[in-house]
Order: structure tokens, then sequence, then C-alpha cells
């Protein structure tokens, strides 16, 4: 039974299960989301936990970062690798032009709004061959926008990706997807967390206020549940965070 993790390191251990059950499974377009602030500032770090899951790949894992800085960053971090490191491009320099035929796999680590056309234009040129997006960013309203272009980039594009992992700690509460579980929400209650809804959609806005809201299935019709107290979930992860720069 899935259970909500106490430290970033179980959940990246958790992540890790996920991604490889969806990839066994003949999904090749994959988002582990951490919705956790400032988590993509560790996006190096916490991608070098990820390399692992591409061992059988050898030298056909591409990391992909944003930018050149990043990418140099990485490989002067990470020293001698197995693997290749590099960047998404620009419109300067397309992607099309760094996808080789011996590369079968792609890790890209925090794609942003600003970057999901090259990040798109991978995805159609890798083919049968796994993308996993890590701690994406790809739905910036202020970037994407809200009108025609970003309905038809969700429906062409953003709808192809499986969440594979998805852990986002709110106050007292958390929703939380591993695959090929549903989507849950949990409710902390005396130090622990209670599942109170499964969904086959990601809650959001008003969905996800009415689950936090519903009546208890041990309380009288009409009572909601109680205010959640704040938790000290995202404290933990956030010390974990600071460990990883250490």
């Amino acid at each position: 039974m899935l259970t909500v993790p106490k430290s970033l390191e179980e959940t990246l251990e958790q992540a890790s299960t996920a991604t490889l059950a969806a990839l066994k499974d003949g999904y090749r377009r994959l988002q582990i989301e951490l919705v956790i602030p400032e988590i993509a500032l560790k996006g190096m770090e916490i991608a070098w936990q990820f390399t692992p899951l591409f061992q059988e790949y050898g030298a056909g894992l591409k990391v992909l970062f944003p930018d050149t800085g990043a990418a140099a960053l990485a490989r002067r971090e990470w020293g001698e690798i197995p693997f290749k490191v590099s960047d998404l491009g620009s419109s300067r320099t397309p992607v099309e032009m760094k996808v080789n035929d011996d590369d079968q796999a792609f890790l890209v680590v925090c794609p942003s709004a600003v970057e999901v056309s090259q990040v798109e234009k991978l995805c159609n040129i890798a083919g049968e061959r796994p993308v996993v997006l890590l701690i994406p960013q790809l739905e910036d309203v202020s970037i994407v926008g809200i009108g025609y272009a970003a309905r038809e980039l969700r429906k062409r594009f953003l709808s192809t990706l499986e969440t594979c992992y998805y852990f986002r700690p709110l106050e007292g509460a958390v929703v939380l997807r591993s695959y090929p579980s549903l989507w849950q929400v949990f409710l902390e209650k005396e130090d622990e967390y209670e599942l109170i809804k499964e969904e086959p959609q990601k809650p959001m806005g008003e969905a996800l206020e009415r689950i936090l809201t519903q009546p208890s299935s041990n309380e009288e019709e009409g009572s909601v549940l109680p205010k959640p107290k704040k938790t000290s979930l995202l404290g933990n992860l956030q010390k974990f965070l600071r460990a990883l720069s250490q």
C-alpha cells in the first residue's frame, strides 16, 4: 500500500520505483512532478540520483538541461560518466541537431515553459525512445498563456505526458500519485496521513478543495473534515534539500 513519504529521500525512492514500472509497461513520455518550493534549484543533484534508472542504456542515455551553463556545471560536478550531458538548445541551435541514432533514452532536467517547444520537438523526434521529464514546469500561465494557443499546446503535447510520480505537500494534506496507482489525497491526522480520496485524474483547484472539505465517513452528514494542522512534512523536505548542497 502506498504511503506518504516523510523525507525527500523516500520521495525519490518512490519516484524511481514508479518510473521503472511505467517504463516497463511501455510508457515513453513520462514526467516526475515534485511540487516542492525551491526544489528546481537542486535539479542537478536530484537528476544524479535518477541516472542509475537508465543503467541499461549506458552511453545511450542523454541527460538534457535547459541551458548550456547548467549542462556544463553538471559535467564538471559529475566527472567521468558513462552517459552524455547536453542542453535543450534554442531556436538558434535546434534540438533536432542534438539527437543522434545512438541516443536511446533522455532525462530532461527541470524544463520550464520557456523550453516547452524544444521539449515537444525532442519527444516527437525520440519516437519510441523513452523521454523522462524530471521536475518539469511546462505550464507557466504567464508564458504559455490561457488562450487558444495554450489550449492547443495542452491538447497536442502536454496531454500526451504520463505523470508517473506526483508529490505535492500542502498544509496538513498531501496529493500523491505513484504509477500505477490512482491519484490520492491524504489528510494529516494525529501525526499520520489518512487516505481520504482516490481519483482517476489529478485533483486541482475547486475539485481538490471539495475533497479536503468533504464530509468524513465517520462524521455526521453535513459535517466537514476538521481544518488540518500545519504539518512538519514540508519542513523536513526543505531540510533535506539544504543537505544536498552541503
